[in-house]
């Protein structure tokens, strides 16, 4: 798999919904796939054609996946893919005699553990240890499956949804899988004709719905052991009866005519429905009904229905949970969102983010700091009458004022009253303060007052500012630059866009140009983008890494076919992943290049005060054989105990000491400094930025070693 595949994965993942709760329509899928499959049945449907069809219906209600069931083998105990439709052959055949266990992957655990398996990550997760290959290969980003059992409840096979993102299944998902699982395990008890017909009967009287059906004349024949269970009738109560025995009577006569239509017209009804319990109490349920056609020409009706009574109430819980903070009580920031979505009228917002919170946490433990920020909860709700209060973050609350009401004035007043006043929390007496950050306007009203929430923060604690249109558009557009430039980033790695650029270096002594160094560049409609446009941008998003691959498996590919020595830059980022030696050596290996050739460019401040684990990677680099540059020397720490430490092979003096050397007596002083520092190491010495003869005749003088420079060569394609 690339690494484009991914970031794609990392990016989707930040637009995934964990947890959501049912709704109408989603009861209605559900229903219908078991209506569609159990008629196909009970219509005696070839179970390749019955399990196929029910695979086809569960990729359908998940964009970008496939589904799959596997079987287990009862002689080997070993698990193959069946049914896959949407799985190419090539696919079908790396899942074949797979073993059970730990690492066999989303399947392999349901069938090992007898358990659902929810897998939002397959590229790290150990459970997909023993399959990487394949996720990696087939871009199988997060992978769920439920186990398939028996009668005595023991495993054998799978249903799946395998996803091309990472993600994790909703509530409706997870219900989704269960009833194709149980479905699974009703098609597979079929295996012969005559049998299909009880198999049937006794999947509906188990089924956990509950079940009506009536004969022509809308007389009750036949109920299951859900429909006993939930309106506390028998079968004698029932039987040979009209199901208008369960009215609750809160509909009207159009409404069971309404109902009666579509069942004629169209085959089916359903919808949610309030009936009556065997002792008058209310129920309210989900009910699809469907019309049967009998060979003979006779009809059935069949009616199944959910109770959805502790669903309601589960969902008016989760209603509240999504929009309300648990521990303070206050609207969250899921709910600030919401009353902005639509906004039209002008209001403010003012973020409050507590000062020195990370320490009060730190110091006196979680519980404590949950009590003090139920303490400014409830303070700020009785200093602020007028404005809705939200709990947003961990440490930050935000207040929405109507207008007319001056953010200052709110503003100082908080300041004025926290300032006089202490928390008493478990005999610890606290002064707390803010910093703050407002806007007053109809549109970006959270973007606008973050932004004001960060001026004030590198004002100094217990500062604010109120968002200026003005005079913060500036700041403003740094950060949409921010954006694009991580937009630009991502489309280059999906698009593959990110190109080495590779600039030469000139040996003094040979005066030859014998080395290169790799660049990183971006092409996009005929454009090039150099670093300054887009470095900060990967550095905050977390994406050199990304980046950094892309540069090693495109150089040496590059170099493959020549001779010269040449360097590749890496970051602190990709020294925090744990994956150079690995990575790098087996790149060596793929493209059959001499250790020797290449170059490791670090930063001078990687080097000074890199953690124990940075310095560990970098020897295993030179174990390998490679050598190891500091890159833009004298710009940050010059730690030389450091760099002896580390058997630097080559120091690049930072370009502002050579670009003036010529005309800076202090620029000289420092080059020449660096210069004989590395002679009496034994460290070759690079000049960069050598733009002139002039610059280039006193790099000479120094007798450092080599220059790089537009003086010598710019960064092209080889």
């Amino acid at each position: 798999m690339s690494d484009t595949n991914n970031i794609n994965c990392l990016v989707l993942d930040e637009l995934n919904v964990d947890e959501v709760p049912l709704s109408k329509e989603q009861y209605s899928y559900i229903l219908n796939i078991q209506k569609v499959i159990l008629e196909s049945v009970a219509e005696r449907g070839t179970t390749t054609d019955i399990l196929d069809k029910l695979c086809s219906m569960a990729e359908s209600l998940l964009p970008n996946s496939v589904a799959s069931i596997m079987l287990k083998d009862p002689k080997t105990g070993l698990i193959n893919m069946i049914h896959a439709p949407s799985v190419p052959q090539e696919g079908m055949d790396q899942f074949k005699d797979l073993k059970p266990g730990p690492g066999g992957g989303s399947c392999g655990n349901a069938v090992y553990r007898n358990e659902a398996q929810f897998v939002k990550d397959t590229f790290t997760d150990s459970k997909w240890e023993d399959l990487r290959e394949i996720a990696y290969d087939f871009n199988l980003c997060s992978c769920w499956s439920v186990p398939v059992r028996d009668e005595m409840k023991e495993p054998v096979g799978t249903f799946a949804l395998s996803s091309f993102e990472h993600r994790s299944p909703s509530q409706f998902h997870k219900l989704l899988l269960e009833t194709a699982s149980n479905i699974v395990s009703i098609v597979l008890k079929n295996g012969y004709n005559e049998k299909r017909v009880k198999i049937f009967t006794q999947s509906m009287e188990n089924a956990n719905e509950g079940v009506i059906i009536t004969d022509g004349d809308n007389h009750i024949i036949e109920i299951n052991r859900s429909f006993r269970e939930i309106y506390g009738y028998t079968e004698k109560d029932v039987l040979g009866k009209n199901p208008r025995m369960l009215s609750s009577g809160l509909y009207s006569k159009k409404f069971y005519e309404d109902m009666w239509h579509d069942i004629e017209q169209e085959g089916h009804w359903a919808g949610e429905i309030v009936n009556s319990l065997s002792n008058g109490e209310h129920i309210t349920q989900w009910m699809s009904i469907s019309s049967i056609q009998n060979e003979d020409g006779s009809r059935n009706y069949l009616a199944i229905f959910t109770d959805l009574t502790e669903l309601k109430e589960a969902q008016e819980k989760a209603n509240y949970l999504a929009y309300h903070d648990q521990l303070t009580g206050l609207e969250n920031k899921s709910k600030l969102v919401k009353n902005l979505l639509h906004n039209e009228k002008e209001l403010t917002l003012i973020h409050l983010d507590i000062n020195n919170f990370n320490y009060i946490n730190t110091a006196y433990g979680f519980v404590f700091a949950d009590e003090l920020l139920i303490e400014i909860a409830q303070t700020l709700i009785s200093l602020c009458d007028t404005p809705d209060v939200f709990r947003v973050n961990s440490d930050e609350f935000t207040l929405m004022c109507e207008k007319g009401l001056d953010p200052e004035f709110v503003i100082k007043k908080i300041q004025k009253y926290f300032y006089d006043n202490s928390f008493n929390i478990r005999g610890v007496v606290l002064n707390i303060s803010f910093n703050y950050g407002a806007y007053t306007g109809v549109e970006n009203l959270l973007e606008n007052a973050s932004l004001a929430l960060k001026i004030s923060k590198d004002l100094g604690k217990n500062r604010y500012h109120i968002f200026d249109d003005t005079q913060d558009l500036l700041k403003k557009e740094d950060k949409n630059r921010f954006i694009q430039a991580n937009r630009l980033i991502l489309d280059a790695l999906e698009e593959d866009r990110i190109v080495p650029y590779f600039q030469g270096i000139h040996n003094n002594r040979t005066g030859r140009i014998t080395k290169y160094e790799a660049l990183v560049r971006i092409e996009q409609n005929g454009k090039v983008f150099t670093p300054f446009e887009f470095l900060e941008a990967g550095q905050l998003s977390g994406l050199m890494p990304e980046i950094t691959k892309v540069m090693i498996e495109k150089s040496f590919r590059i170099m493959q076919t020549r001779e010269d020595s040449f360097s590749i830059n890496i970051t602190e980022d990709d020294l925090g992943r744990n994956y150079l030696p690995e990575y790098i050596a087996a790149k060596l290996q793929e493209y059959s290049i001499a250790p020797k050739r290449l170059i490791i460019e670090i930063l001078e401040g990687i080097s000074s005060h890199g953690k124990q684990s940075h310095i560990k990677q970098l020897n295993a680099l030179k174990a390998l054989g490679l050598c190891v540059a500091i890159d833009d020397f004298g710009a940050e720490y010059s730690n030389f105990e450091r760099i002896l430490d580390l058997d630097i092979d080559f120091i690049k003096i930072d370009a502002k000491y050579i670009k003036n050397i010529d005309t800076d007596s202090k620029s000289y002083e420092i080059a020449k400094s660096i210069a004989n520092f590395a002679k009496n190491s034994n460290i070759l010495c690079v000049a960069e930025f050598v733009h002139s003869k002039s610059v280039q005749e006193v790099v000479e003088e120094l007798e450092i070693e080599y220059s790089q420079g537009y003086y010598f060569d710019e960064p092209k394609k080889l």
